[in-house]
């Protein structure tokens, strides 16, 4: 298991709540102690077009403070799969968020789709022919599903529940009634955390849902697995949890 980082992911860059001062530190003081890190570099702007338009990138490009942070983001993403192709787990600890990033749009604390760049990046390269998508954060990732609406090679599920039991229940069946893939990517955002703004998890479930994830990637994805980071606002529990659900990972995939 290794953890994409740079430390330029600590800074302030504009004043949404994924940017605020703080929010990563706890994570990474608890991940750095565990695993090894791995420095990403910034995915190039044709990278960012194997998602988004032209007119998105030049709308992204005119913040000069996000802009940088954004193509930095995508690129940890793409490192981190990178990483899951080559047989080692990741997590790229990365802001800003990305999931409400659409082709041509984004709203949500999102500039570019890390993740779907990531992916699409494997499909273009040729060597994913199908990628599973599972996203738990507390919001439907609208950006993810619109980006591969109607691409067989794509699956997007977004994990529902009215409960901590049944959100991780939802998770199980839904990927017991799913074939294998070539990569299994996670959009994990952990503000559904009891003490986040959706009220509804534990770090325990967190560990849970890294430990049903790896199995399955064991199982039917070659071991390919990697995350991003989306939502998580409180700092402390936010590193809780991320550390909870990359140990599940870990000691499933033995990493």
């Amino acid at each position: 298991m290794k953890i994409v980082f740079h430390e330029s992911f600590l800074e302030t860059y504009t004043g949404d709540p994924a940017a605020s001062p703080g929010r990563l530190d706890h994570a990474l003081a608890l991940v750095r102690e565990v695993y090894p890190l791995v420095k990403p570099q910034p995915c190039t702007e044709e990278d960012v077009l194997l998602v988004h338009s032209r007119y998105h990138l030049e709308s992204v490009r005119r913040d000069e403070s996000v802009f940088p942070m954004a193509l930095l983001a995508a690129g940890a993403a793409i490192k981190a799969s990178e990483l899951a192709w080559g047989g080692e787990a990741a997590f790229a600890l990365c802001r800003p968020p990305g999931h409400h990033a659409s082709p041509d749009s984004c709203w949500g604390f999102c500039y570019f789709n890390n993740v779907a760049i990531a992916v699409q990046k494997m499909l273009q390269q040729g060597k994913v022919e199908k990628a599973l998508i599972i996203d738990f954060d507390l919001h439907y990732g609208d950006g993810t599903a619109n980006t591969f609406a109607g691409n067989p090679a794509v699956v997007y599920r977004h994990v529902t529940g009215r409960d901590s039991a049944s959100f991780v229940n939802d998770l199980e069946t839904f990927l017991d009634g799913v074939g294998k893939a070539d990569l299994l990517a996670v959009s994990a955002g952990f503000d559904r955390h009891q003490k986040d703004w959706g009220g509804l998890l534990s770090t325990k479930d967190y560990e849970s849902m890294g430990e049903i994830l790896a199995q399955f990637a064991r199982e039917k994805c070659q071991g390919r697995l990697f995350a991003a980071l989306e939502g998580g606002y409180n700092a402390f529990s936010l590193g809780e949890s991320l550390a909870a659900f990359c140990g599940g990972i870990a000691g499933q995939l033995g990493q």
